[in-house]
């Protein structure tokens, strides 16, 4: 299983992603996902930058490290014919070290556009629409669809080999469009059966991507208050989150979570077994990536070099 680095655009600047990406490609991680919010979760984490340019700039500030985003919605605050331009683009900046990675979005983000927040299933029919390969062949392109419409459109600066395209699962619908439509599957449970579906869709024998946040420091404490202070907002789960519109609603979902409710989910501390034991999880869920997520923008550099002396060849080998 590989092992990747997030550059989690919620908790740091554009710099400091740029910066800790370098970081992480030096100490050895094999590839690097990042987010793409408008908003973070919670007004504790601080920040979102456009998830685009800090690809641009780190497609330049690396030489190898494949580069992803995990993920980017295609739908509502982007139209899918921007988002195959973005994509182009950063497949170039970064001699094809890219892959596309796509989702159906939260209302987080994706309201601040003002158009009303679809239903699962709408959301679902859009992103199936939204995947348009023949954007990344050249030429104009007309489409006349249900949720989106262009006329003579053309990507013109195009890579010599389209990025990889991923789609994120969490259900039956999900794993269906994954399995039909993506060159791999993106996930942040390892749930087995996500797998099953996403190869019994057509993703058989396809990469399957994994994401573990994880709160590395010497002291467990000092970790544990990390972890609940900037990641409780996970604790209501995929299908209430995905409606809440801002970071009041995310702080007002978890108002009841503990700290001790955060910390078993999220290793914590500088015991690698505890982080082995959550890693291995994912592989054997079946997953082949799997991007660690260092909670707080201002300890990347530590869980970094941590990471390099202790984890990596240990988290790779379970």
């Amino acid at each position: 299983m590989q092992i990747g680095y997030t550059m989690m655009g919620e908790h740091a600047g554009p710099k400091a992603l740029v910066e800790d990406v370098g970081r992480a490609e030096a100490a050895g991680f094999d590839y690097s996902v990042i987010s793409d919010h408008f908003f973070p979760w919670l007004d504790e984490q601080g920040h979102a930058p456009y998830t685009w340019s800090v690809l641009g700039a780190a497609a330049q500030a690396t030489s190898s490290i494949p580069l992803m985003t995990y993920v980017t919605c295609p739908t509502i605050r982007y139209h899918p014919v921007v988002v195959a331009q973005k994509a182009a683009t950063a497949a170039l900046l970064s001699d094809g070290r890219f892959t596309l990675g796509l989702g159906t979005g939260e209302n987080l983000n994706e309201h601040v556009v003002g158009r009303p927040w679809p239903s699962a299933d709408v959301r679902h029919e859009m992103l199936e629409e939204a995947v348009l390969r023949s954007l990344f062949a050249g030429g104009c392109v007309h489409h006349t669809g249900r949720h989106f419409s262009f006329d003579s459109a053309k990507v013109w600066d195009l890579p010599e080999q389209p990025a990889p395209i991923g789609v994120a699962v969490s259900g039956p619908a999900s794993c269906r469009l994954a399995g039909e439509l993506a060159d791999l599957m993106i996930a942040t449970d390892p749930d087995a059966s996500v797998g099953e579906a996403f190869a019994a869709a057509g993703g058989a024998g396809n990469p399957r991507y994994g994401q573990l946040a994880v709160s590395y420091d010497p002291d467990v404490h000092t970790a544990r208050r990390r972890a609940w202070e900037q990641f409780r907002w996970f604790s209501a789960g995929w299908k209430v989150n995905a409606e809440l519109p801002g970071t009041a609603a995310f702080s007002a979902a978890s108002v009841a979570v503990r700290e001790d409710d955060v910390a078993e989910q999220i290793p914590c501390g500088a015991d690698i077994e505890q982080f082995l034991e959550r890693i291995a999880a994912f592989k054997d869920a079946g997953f082949t990536h799997l991007a660690l997520v260092q909670v707080g923008g201002d300890y990347q550099a530590p869980f970094i070099e941590w990471a390099q002396r202790e984890l990596l060849d240990a988290a790779r080998a379970v």
